[in-house]
């Protein structure tokens, strides 16, 4: 078997109203070099080494199992999968995304699957329970998804979106999608639901019609979860008032948070480096939109000769 490396964009999820939904794949990644070896084991960067584990219970390994099972695969060539993330560990870029695609990928890999694009997006979605960070992170692009656990429904936008930044702000603390999830309502009132909504259906349009400016505005009138999330964020007010003024279209929180985005259709590296000068506590990166997803570098066998 040959040698191959499976690489993995992080995503951002809901772009405000688009709640569970909406995903776009940011030039950013987590990268998943796998040879084989007589047992499964994870060779995880050390500022992940608390948060991921190195055995089985790794969720690449999780995903690639779950995989298999699907197809009715039982047993999965072991190996050693060393990775590398610029992915930050429950900080709502998509994280756990990159390894549940990177599992599929690998289980993909490992069988001769051939699995198509719909194939992956599709056990993806019965791993994660919803489209909107697996499905950015297979296809690229923005993806607008819709999952009822039955065969996931979505449309892929890459036309046009690879100008667009999309500045990272992120908070030195991590943030769990469950505790974040907590926060949220049980139930909306009929006008709400409408409201809410309404602005989600917005959101997509300007997006396909590259109106940036209408698309930063309904991210920020998002009633799904921002409104309740958000007071986990302290900076999240100043944050967004700032980019306003540095040329933002609008400011969001990334998935389930802490990390916040601004949408620009330009930005210079001097701006960035004053609002890294008046929010010394935050890091901020500029991204780009990944249009491939999840891709594999397979590494031919090279026979070691004796002198």
């Amino acid at each position: 078997m040959n040698n191959f490396t499976i690489t993995v964009p992080a995503t951002s999820a809901n772009l405000g109203p688009g709640f569970d939904s909406v995903g776009i794949a940011l030039t950013k990644y987590a990268s998943f070099h796998c040879e084989p070896s007589d047992a499964w084991h994870f060779i995880v960067p050390e500022a992940d080494r608390a948060f991921i584990p190195a055995g089985t219970d790794n969720l690449v390994y999780q995903a690639a199992s779950f995989t298999a099972r699907e197809y009715g695969q039982k047993e999965l060539t072991p190996c050693v999968v060393t990775s590398s993330n610029e992915v930050p560990v429950s900080r709502g870029l998509g994280s756990s995304s990159t390894a549940v695609v990177a599992g599929i990928e690998l289980a993909n890999q490992l069988l001769g699957l051939d699995l198509s694009e719909q194939e992956k997006v599709v056990v993806a979605c019965k791993i994660e329970g919803h489209p909107d960070n697996v499905a950015p992170a297979i296809c690229g692009g923005i993806v607008i998804a819709h999952y009822d656990y039955d065969v996931p429904k979505y449309v892929k936008l890459t036309n046009g979106v690879q100008s667009l930044q999309w500045l990272t702000v992120v908070p030195d603390f991590h943030l769990k999608t469950e505790e974040a999830r907590d926060l949220l309502p049980k139930h909306f009132s009929y006008k709400e639901a409408v409201y809410a909504s309404s602005t989600g259906n917005v959101l997509v349009a300007a997006l396909a019609q590259h109106d940036w400016k209408l698309a930063g505005e309904m991210m920020e009138k998002d009633r799904f979860h921002q409104v309740y999330r958000s007071p986990l964020l302290p900076d999240f007010a100043p944050v967004s008032k700032a980019l306003k003024t540095a040329g933002s279209a609008g400011t969001y929180v990334s998935g389930a948070g802490p990390t916040m985005i601004g949408l620009f259709e330009e930005l210079e590296e001097k701006e960035v480096e004053e609002l890294r000068s008046v929010f010394p506590h935050l890091h901020f990166e500029s991204l780009r939109t990944d249009t491939e997803g999840v891709r594999v570098e397979v590494h031919a066998h090279q026979e070691v000769s004796e002198a």
